[in-house]
């Protein structure tokens, strides 16, 4: 059974850096896309990043291009989130998110994946 366990969250100010981080098992992941997505109060669940596990291809919300990284570690089996220059309006619950990789799929679209984290706060203040 595939788990993932988001950390790395908390109350910043902004300007400030975060990194979070995704450990996931129960997988093969090489045949996995990872995603990032986060829901603030009242909210629907957005798209923030997306990685392919065995290409390393990325994919970015327009929100995070410039600011964020999502990166993997295969020895750890553990993704990441690399958060710069933070904006009060980051400020959501971030999920780390997997589903199997296939030809045309649309990385950005939650329904789509099959397994999530419990997700960490991030909360940025002005």
């Amino acid at each position: 059974q595939v788990q993932l366990v988001e950390s790395g969250g908390g109350l910043v100010q902004a300007g400030d850096s975060l990194r979070l981080s995704c450990a996931a098992s129960g997988g093969t992941f090489s045949r996995y896309v990872m995603g990032w997505f986060r829901q603030g109060p009242g909210k629907e669940r957005e798209f923030v990043a997306s990685i392919t596990w065995n290409t390393g291809t990325t994919y970015y919300a327009d929100s995070a291009k410039g600011r964020f990284t999502i990166s993997r570690d295969y020895v750890k089996n553990t993704v990441f989130l690399q958060m710069n220059s933070l904006k009060p309006e980051d400020s959501a619950v971030y999920y780390c998110s997997a589903v199997q990789s296939r030809v045309g799929i649309i990385v950005t679209r939650a329904f789509l994946y099959d397994y999530w984290g419990q997700g960490t706060q991030v909360t940025v203040s002005s």
